[in-house]
């Protein structure tokens, strides 16, 4: 197995980070313009709202999470992972299941009860990993755009 470095990002990271966002965004068929994705890289520095990893692999960013925790109705605070993104190239290494433990250990650490995400119902290769290390607990999302 590949030796998986993670770690908080940091400001050398940014350019590496920005492209794998984008390749993130890409899938989900989204965009966020340059300011905003300076105001979530500085949200991400600050590290009292939002949180990001990043996974290394030989020194280069392969991988990112981005997560936040909140307050919950019927339970201790929850961690939610907003964002997981593997490069292509190292899809398939243990990269994403990795950072998910990764988050996992800062929520614990945070005193979270636990941690969830969401992700498209056609995401057929990441759920084949969620559906190893989480439980599908049936929801079903709705949204209201602002």
């Amino acid at each position: 197995m590949t030796d998986i470095t993670i770690a908080k990002l940091a400001s050398e990271d940014r350019a590496a980070w920005g492209h794998l966002f984008r390749g993130y965004l890409d899938f989900y068929e989204t965009s966020r313009d340059d300011a905003a994705l300076t105001h979530t890289w500085e949200a991400f520095a600050r590290d009292d709202v939002m949180h990001a990893l990043g996974a290394k692999v030989d020194g280069r960013l392969v991988g990112i999470a981005h997560f936040l925790t909140h307050a919950s109705t019927t339970a201790a605070d929850v961690c939610y992972l907003q964002d997981l993104f593997t490069a292509p190239e190292a899809r398939g290494r243990g990269v994403a299941r990795t950072l998910i433990d990764a988050v996992s250990d800062a929520a614990r650490a945070r005193g979270c009860s636990r941690v969830y995400w969401l992700t498209h119902e056609s995401n057929a290769t990441a759920r084949r990993l969620y559906d190893r290390v989480a439980t599908d607990s049936g929801f079903i999302r709705y949204q209201i755009a602002l």
